[in-house]
């Protein structure tokens, strides 16, 4: 009886501290580290369950910013707090989220956190910038279940270094469920990052629904195999396939826009189209039937420009695409497309020469042929009030007048395209493609497509080059990281591939380079892969000593 006291006894200690939560306390020393922190002293703010989230009703986004707060504090703490319009009144032991109608700050996206012994406050310029100081308040928050949170008083001020802050994922070589690209989504939430590039068309499947082309999804959205490894004549003998309809588009699209994130889709032209050939075979200069690639690499079956099927074709597909992205930007790709058959086209030499597209300035008559192209696509979405980007072989035979440049083998495109005047969003495979190996071990890695990009180096990254003059800084928009799918095929990969190497992006998009801290980040890593632990993403632990 004496035994089965004391086990009695043992239960009611392990209840009675089970209900009584612990007090946590709240470090503001988050990834991405604001631009200034002042911590005030004195009494600090008590975070419990009677805390309510009080917002401005005055803007419509603003009650969704409290309900994504009451989250995350939940998610993070245990603490359910409730949230409620303001009044005028209710101020004392709240969160109060509001708009500054004053015209003190400047950037939409910076906001303000005041932190006192009566309560806390978000103010930013719009709500974008209330929700990213959501995000830090959120990843300042203690893990655990907690009956309070001291938070210490404290005046903290930031704004993002870029207005473009970018992260990709391929779907086309690997295809992924919507569920897993809002996951992603999510993912890209927490590392204040607002712009999502979606890349959908390449030689290995369409995967976005075009109604006026339904063989687009019927016949190019399935692979017969995938090749296995690196052995590009194996077999895996398995279909591939899958595609987003347009409503899952639009349900995707309206997920990141609560999380205040545009979507840029990318329609990869006039190369990487052999899906789309292998639906339309008559879009393409040779008459043969293609088929959905099962390999990896560049094909030189491409779009065949000469003809005006195509150009009418890519001005539909662009139609839709439009209708379903409200974004400013649409990609059009431009890269790695082989001109072998437009040389003996018939259909493409006749258009050099009705368009007088001769070989000039260095360009091939081929080249021009491309930026034809690429003019004539960027005229039809400019017309729509929209506006290009494309991958920087798209300098190749002279650029389109308002195109936007992405960067990505290496630097040297970015340097020409701004110091021409031209927009640049930085991308080099240098530091920003994250298929890329973290680690020199490759034996115990899971598979990548080759080199070496540890997050230091993606720290180290200085996206102004000294060969653009400091006057033409304005053009160089922000900075982006690429996941290439074709050699990762789970979510769990993905994640792998992408994370913690993204934490180290988003410091790029927000500090400047010269207040970077790489020692320090790794201190403030501590707390945010325990944020990742806690959210169940699956990341890469070189930075952690002994793992």
């Amino acid at each position: 009886m004496k035994h089965f006291k004391l086990f009695f006894l043992a239960v009611a200690v392990f209840v009675a501290v089970s209900c009584n939560y612990e007090r946590g306390e709240a470090d503001y020393d988050v990834v991405p580290l604001p631009q200034s922190i002042t911590l005030l002293g004195g009494e600090p703010f008590v975070l419990n369950s009677k805390t309510k989230i009080v917002y401005d009703a005055n803007e419509p986004q603003m009650e969704r910013n409290a309900v994504f707060l009451s989250e995350y504090i939940k998610q993070i703490t245990g603490l359910k707090l409730k949230y409620e319009p303001a009044d005028g009144s209710n101020y004392d032991n709240n969160i109060v989220i509001s708009i500054d109608r004053e015209g003190y700050m400047e950037n939409d996206e910076g906001y303000m956190i005041s932190v006192g012994k009566e309560g806390g406050a978000i103010v930013a310029k719009s709500p974008a910038g209330v929700f990213y100081g959501i995000q830090t308040l959120r990843k300042s928050l203690p893990i655990g279940k907690f009956g309070t949170v001291e938070l210490p008083n404290a005046s903290i001020n930031d704004v993002p270094l870029f207005g473009y802050r970018g992260m990709h994922l391929d779907v086309s070589r690997h295809f992924f469920d919507k569920e897993f690209v809002k996951r992603y989504i999510d993912i890209i939430a927490l590392h204040n990052i607002n712009t999502f590039h979606w890349h959908l068309t390449d030689d290995q499947g369409w995967r976005v629904e075009i109604k006026k082309y339904p063989k687009l999804t019927e016949i190019g959205s399935m692979r017969s195999h995938t090749v296995v490894g690196k052995d590009f004549e194996s077999s895996d003998e398995t279909p591939h396939g899958g595609f987003y309809t347009q409503e899952d588009i639009k349900e995707v699209v309206a997920y990141a826009a609560e999380r205040y994130i545009t979507i840029i889709p990318e329609i990869d032209l006039p190369g990487h189209m052999l899906a789309a050939l292998a639906s339309y075979p008559e879009l393409g200069c040779t008459g043969e039937q293609y088929e959905v690639w099962p390999r990896w690499g560049i094909t030189e079956k491409v779009l065949c420009p000469g003809k005006d099927g195509t150009v009418q074709f890519l001005k539909d597909v662009m139609d839709e695409i439009m209708e379903l992205f409200p974004s400013e930007y649409i990609h059009i790709g431009g890269d790695e497309c082989p001109k072998d058959h437009w040389k003996v086209c018939p259909d493409c030499q006749a258009r050099i020469k009705a368009e007088k597209l001769y070989a000039k300035d260095g360009h091939t008559a081929e080249q021009r042929l491309q930026s034809w192209l690429t003019s004539e696509i960027e005229k039809y979405i400019n017309d729509h009030g929209r506006r290009i980007i494309g991958w920087d072989e798209i300098l190749e035979g002279g650029l389109a007048p308002n195109a936007t440049v992405m960067s990505w083998r290496g630097i040297t495109g970015g340097v020409t395209a701004a110091n021409m005047g031209h927009d640049v969003i930085m991308v080099p495979y240098s530091h920003f493609y994250f298929d890329y190996y973290q680690s020199e071990d490759r034996d115990n890695e899971p598979l990548a497509i080759g080199g070496f990009i540890p997050v230091e180096k993606v720290y180290e990254f200085n996206p102004f080059p000294e060969e653009v003059d400091p006057s033409l800084h304005g053009h160089i928009l922000g900075v982006q990281a690429n996941v290439w799918c074709e050699y990762i095929k789970t979510t769990d990969h993905v994640e792998y591939m992408a994370l913690p190497r993204m934490a180290a992006l988003c410091e790029v998009q927000w500090r400047p380079a010269e207040v970077r801290d790489y020692e320090d980040f790794l201190d403030r890593m501590e707390h945010h892969l325990a944020i990742y632990d806690h959210l169940g993403y699956n990341y890469a632990k070189h930075i952690v000593p002994d793992l």
